[in-house]
């Protein structure tokens, strides 16, 4: 039988693992639950911004400090430098972000390309920054027609990708245009009731993970990379 000790490498970066204690440390509480939003429509009756606002106004009633990213004027990726300023306001909210919310009309069975140009501008390192990993996500979509979950089942791929932790829960409006009135507020329904459960879950699992994320996210290969990184300074310096 296998015993962790024949394998390479792999006892000492075991061995220098964080201390399991902090696990059960409780998370920074000095401030609310920062959640940034995310919405893929620039229609002025846009009803994936309209269902965006719905779900700042629950989040705020629950506590959390929230902010909403208007895509509008932000340039396609690869078209102008890290350093338009649309770029960076995204960038530094993403850092500032400790969960976030996706929303995104389907078009042609798929998300829009304003929500995913939001996406691609995210990096998945900065620096030695992640603006992305360990934040906790929500993912809502909105339907012209009859229900469907295409849009939150790309949505959740690319969170997976992006290193977030995104909630069991999901919010899906079919016929959008009737859902909302004049005003662009959500009318009570059932379609509302689930949106409230998606923010409640994702308000949970964000105060869950606070302080926690650093742990969960500490990862053998990359603790591995750094050890020989250490090693070839070492031996540089020779």
């Amino acid at each position: 039988m296998m015993t962790i000790s024949d394998l390479p490498n792999i006892k000492e970066a075991l061995l220098d693992m964080p201390d399991m204690a902090k696990l059960a440390q409780q998370g920074d509480q000095s401030h609310p639950p920062r959640i940034l939003l995310l919405y893929g429509s620039l229609r002025e009756r846009s009803f994936s911004r309209f269902l965006i606002y719905e779900a700042a106004r629950i989040l705020t009633h629950f506590g959390a400090e929230v902010k909403i990213f208007d895509p509008m004027e932000l340039p396609m990726v690869g078209s102008v430098p890290e350093t338009h300023p649309k770029v960076v306001e995204l960038r530094e909210l993403c850092l500032w972000s400790e969960g976030q919310v996706w929303c995104s009309p389907e078009r042609h069975g798929a998300i829009t390309a304003v929500m995913k140009n939001q996406i691609d501008w995210i990096p998945l390192e900065q620096g030695a920054l992640r603006p992305s990993q360990g934040r906790t996500l929500a993912v809502m979509q909105v339907c012209g027609g009859s229900q469907s979950f295409n849009v939150v089942n790309t949505l959740r791929l690319l969170g997976r990708w992006m290193r977030m932790f995104t909630i069991p829960n999901q919010s899906s409006v079919p016929m959008a245009y009737k859902e909302f009135d004049d005003d662009g507020r959500m009318r009570p329904s059932a379609y509302y009731d689930r949106v409230v459960d998606v923010m409640e879950e994702l308000f949970k699992m964000t105060l869950l993970l606070r302080g926690r994320t650093d742990y969960l996210t500490d990862r053998y290969s990359e603790r591995n990379e750094r050890a020989r990184q250490a090693i070839n300074r070492q031996i540089d310096k020779l």
